[in-house]
């Protein structure tokens, strides 16, 4: 496993479109609001500035990447070449998207650090480092679910909108109107109980009892997408 992440670390920064649109564009973006959020103090708390760091970084770092770079892996057949060694199928799959997780959660550790000093330290950093980890299983979940409906580096650029730019909006959508409102179904799409208690642990006031049903629906949002994953994913080709 180590061996094949090792080696797609450095195709990685080989790969300048990748440095542009999983590493460079992700950080940007959050900067712009880590550095501006003054403009946004009178609509939205300091807890979803947060929120939106996070799922930048993790739908277009690290989602979006994980599915460009599982499908050129299968379209030159590096995917069936790796299941002929005596590697199995999950060290396989943990060596590709490893190092994309790794630089995704230290962009989002370095991003969220220098957010604390300029705004407000997060009142509760035990529940965000679980929101974030939580965040992060999801995504790579569900980047490896697409990965099984896309055919190529190119197709990954549709099909990966759905997710990356739903859960953006999910994100938005609570962390701006909150849960007052429809706060089930909110809690219950994809990302947003993550939005909830990334919010709530940067704000401060959160009950463990409260905290703890939102960390297990993200992860049901995992199971589920892990489920789908092994349902559709190929490791060749589609003819």
């Amino acid at each position: 496993m180590l061996a094949i992440a090792r080696s797609e670390l450095i195709q990685i920064f080989r790969n300048r479109l990748v440095l542009v649109t999983g590493l460079l564009i992700p950080v940007v973006v959050s900067g712009f609001f880590v550095y501006r959020h003054d403009l946004f103090a009178d609509e939205a708390s300091l807890g979803y500035i947060a929120a939106i760091v996070v799922f930048t970084v993790m739908a277009f770092g690290l989602y979006t990447t994980a599915v460009t770079t599982v499908a050129s892996r299968r379209q030159n057949l590096f995917l069936k070449r790796l299941r002929s060694t005596t590697a199995g199928d999950a060290e396989i799959l943990a060596g590709l998207v490893l190092p994309i997780t790794a630089i995704a959660l230290v962009q989002v550790v370095a991003i969220l650090v220098v957010f604390g000093v300029v705004a407000t330290s997060p009142a509760n950093v035990p529940f965000l480092i679980a929101a974030v980890l939580a965040t992060t299983g999801m995504m790579v979940a569900l980047a490896l679910a697409t990965a099984g409906l896309t055919n190529s580096p190119e197709h990954a650029q549709v099909t990966t909108l759905p997710v990356s730019l739903g859960v953006i909006a999910v994100a938005s959508w609570v962390g701006l109107t909150g849960t007052e409102e429809l706060g089930l179904l909110k809690r219950l799409l994809p990302g947003g109980s993550a939005t909830v208690l990334v919010v709530d642990s940067w704000n401060g006031g959160v009950p463990v009892a409260d905290s703890l049903p939102l960390v297990a629906v993200t992860l049901i949002w995992l199971v589920v997408a892990a489920g789908v994953a092994a349902r559709l994913f190929r490791w060749e080709p589609r003819r």
